[in-house]
């Protein structure tokens, strides 16, 4: 839980999770929409996947990127706990 929080709690990766909300994208369609290097997006991505927030899978030479949107569901979920 705190790898999701603290990947979470950088605006990039945010902006990152919403960009993958709609379609799935590989690093460089991913590293267009930034303005920094292509190292620190990769890093950023790393970070999302240790967390689990996102997953990738090898498509040829590209490596594409979609939104783990189970873990969202089961953070939601304790989320909700919270309230009662």
């Amino acid at each position: 839980m705190n790898s999701i929080f603290k990947a979470l709690n950088d605006e990039t990766r945010r902006e990152i999770i919403e960009l993958l909300k709609d379609q799935d994208l590989n690093a460089g369609q991913i590293a267009d929409k930034f303005n920094m290097s292509k190292p620190s997006i990769s890093h950023h991505l790393d970070i999302l996947k240790r967390a689990d927030l996102i997953s990738s899978e090898k498509k040829g030479q590209f490596v594409v990127y979609s939104l783990n949107t189970t873990i969202l569901e089961d953070l939601l979920n304790w989320i909700m706990t919270l309230k009662k």
